[in-house]
């Protein structure tokens, strides 16, 4: 008989509930007959889809639909779903059994998916939930922040639109965009991932260089933030002890009071409004990246997990609520012989896909 292969999971660790402690460790999604092949949060449930079909929702917003579901967009007030042959759009208070409040039949032949992706545009779920975009920008993936919008195109070619106010478009302004718009600091360098936060953005190139732009008032994009300095210089100045760097944790900049007082604006960066190189520690090449609300998670070519930005319900996976503007290893996973395959943030959580070494 063969020996088992190697045993697959996935794992969440934040906000879980306001009922529930926050900055909890890492705790094991239960297990679905067929395996959980898709994860999807929302702010106050998540969507899983098994490997048979059936999608079930869990938390406040709780119950199970049959088969033939291939993925879902959840938000606080619709679930769109791709079921079957039709994108359907469920109202969320509605429950799972009085039907669908919008439907687009698919026609034979279209391709839908992954989600927001839809033919000839994009859905969201929120009406009027389906969007056309132009086709020759022959998308591969779709990402939607709270107030804007990144696409993958076919070549590699990243394009934004929508609010730019925090430089989450990254073209240099703060203006907004109604039209999808070329990425032109990026143009040159075929990205493979894109991921969209509420008011940042991040991209991984073929070559595994993570670039980030947009907001960065809790440390999200791995840039010095000033907020997170000044509270790093009030622990100091009331003498806090301070803990060591982690493994894998980048060297914090900026430390004691009087350097946090006598930097120049220029050392803190609150909105980067064009694409910056970001590296990780030791030199890491990303394969996978995604965001939460304020938050940022990247997988790393030989399965490492970094997080940084806003921790206050636990979501970085470091064993507290503390933000960070630096990238920091989660520990969790080598220390229980797991390497690293897949990472979906929700708006204040994580949820991270592993595999035994």
């Amino acid at each position: 008989m063969a020996a088992p292969g190697p045993q697959r999971g996935w794992f969440v660790f934040g906000f879980r509930g306001f009922a529930e402690p926050r900055g909890g460790g890492a705790r094991r999604v239960e297990p679905e007959p067929g395996g959980i092949r898709v994860v999807r949060p929302a702010w106050s449930y998540t969507g899983l889809v098994t490997g048979r079909g059936r999608l079930v929702l869990r938390g406040r917003l709780a119950g199970a639909l049959p088969g033939h579901c291939q993925d879902l967009l959840p938000s606080e007030s619709h679930v769109l779903l791709l079921r079957g042959a039709a994108l359907e759009a469920w109202a969320r208070g509605a429950g799972l059994c009085e039907g669908p409040a919008w439907q687009q039949q698919l026609h034979p032949g279209d391709v839908a998916g992954p989600l927001p992706l839809a033919p000839r545009g994009y859905v969201t779920p929120w009406p009027p939930f389906l969007c056309p975009l132009p086709p020759a920008l022959r998308a591969q993936k779709l990402v939607l922040g709270h107030e804007h919008v990144v696409l993958l195109g076919r070549a590699g070619i990243i394009y934004t639109w929508g609010c730019g106010r925090h430089g989450q478009l990254g073209h240099g302004g703060l203006e907004p965009v109604s039209e999808p718009r070329l990425v032109e600091a990026l143009h040159g360098m075929p990205m493979g991932d894109v991921a969209a936060g509420g008011w940042h953005s991040v991209s991984v190139s073929e070559g595994g260089d993570l670039y980030v732009w947009g907001w960065n008032e809790s440390g999200q994009l791995a840039l010095p933030s000033k907020a997170l300095a000044e509270k790093r210089a009030s622990a100091t100045a009331s003498g806090s002890q301070h803990e060591e760097p982690c493994a894998g944790e980048a060297e914090l900049k900026l430390v004691n009071h009087e350097a946090a007082l006598g930097a120049e604006a220029a050392d803190f960066i609150s909105i980067q409004a064009f694409p910056a190189l970001l590296d990780l520690p030791e030199g890491s090449e990303v394969s996978k990246v995604s965001c939460g609300s304020r938050h940022t998670a990247a997988v790393t070519r030989t399965g490492e997990l970094y997080t940084w930005g806003w921790g206050k319900y636990g979501q970085l996976g470091h064993n507290d609520t503390a933000s960070s503007d630096q990238p920091r290893q989660v520990g969790y996973f080598p220390a229980n012989g797991l390497m690293v395959e897949d990472v979906v943030c929700g708006p204040w959580n994580t949820y991270v896909g592993a595999v035994e070494k």
